[in-house]
């Protein structure tokens, strides 16, 4: 099926109407117009180990989390050499992720299927995000990041949507806490306010997570890895107040998220759009 179509009936499908794909309006549209017409560079700082260098540039290699191993082929001897706790992942595409927090408990036969099916796998097929499409699939390890209470800390889901007339930056932070137990999502504004948004299909917390340890800085951090980019949605993680890398998204749900309610697609709609404005006139004065 052409991508266009398929986009069109996906978005149809998932959130129920047909997408203006000439002249897109909510933040859904948006992104099915960059699935469909991504910018070259986004092949790269999509690439979960390419992104690293990329990373190192802007902040600098303290907020990278420690590679174990990216072996050319995974084997029995590399998965002996493993540690006890350790993440196993991909690079070319979201989703790759397995936490194995002892050895012991997982074999090696196991974690070689698991990851030959998504070495097999082209990620850009499922949902035709087409900057996935040039990744080299590669397989990698990493430190398994644990809080001072030995928890999978939450994975921080930072929308940046640019700056306002203030020059204040416009965020979105999506928190999917305690993921891989009882999950819970929330989404705050710049100052950490609440924002009535549902994140999926997980409910909100019955009280609204504290302020991270040094938000300040977490803005900071993620505002310069934005810079440039346009809207991206830069992921992190914060267990007890240092700052780890996640990974840049430049197609979050592939155009094809339901929002609750409703009225914040079109929201974060004009907000993309005043983000693209804004480098049109910043092009302009540029080219004059």
């Amino acid at each position: 099926m052409p991508d266009t179509l398929f986009l069109a009936l996906s978005h149809w499908r998932r959130v129920g109407r047909i997408p203006r794909l000439a002249a897109p309006q909510t933040f859904n549209e948006f992104i099915l117009q960059r699935c469909r017409n991504p910018e070259p560079h986004w092949t790269l700082l999509a690439d979960k180990l390419a992104v690293r260098e990329f990373v190192k540039e802007r902040i600098g290699e303290e907020h990278l989390i420690e590679l174990i191993a990216t072996p050319d082929v995974f084997d029995r001897a590399v998965f002996d050499a493993l540690p006890t706790a350790f993440v196993m992942k991909a690079n070319h595409g979201c989703g790759y992720v397995r936490i194995v927090e002892d050895k012991q408990r997982v074999s090696f036969e196991e974690l070689s299927c698991l990851a030959n099916q998504w070495l097999a796998e082209d990620f850009s097929r499922a949902s035709r995000e087409r900057h996935y499409r040039p990744i080299k699939p590669k397989l990698y390890f990493e430190r398994l990041l644990l809080d001072c209470n030995g928890h999978v800390p939450a994975d921080l889901k930072m929308n940046m949507f640019g700056r306002d007339a203030n020059g204040k930056p416009i965020i979105y932070a999506g928190i999917v806490s305690d993921r891989f137990g009882t999950p819970h999502g929330d989404v705050f504004d710049v100052d950490w306010n609440r924002v009535d948004i549902a994140v999926g299909h997980y409910p909100q917390s019955r009280v609204p997570l504290p302020v991270p340890p040094h938000w300040d800085e977490i803005i900071r951090l993620a505002t310069r890895l934005a810079d440039g980019l346009g809207f991206v949605r830069v992921d992190l993680y914060v267990p007890d107040g240092k700052v780890f890398f996640g990974e840049l998204t430049f197609t979050p749900g592939a155009g094809v998220f339901p929002f609750h309610p409703d009225r914040i697609d079109y929201e974060w709609g004009r907000l993309f759009k005043d983000m693209l404005d804004e480098e049109r006139r910043t092009n302009l004065k540029d080219f004059n």
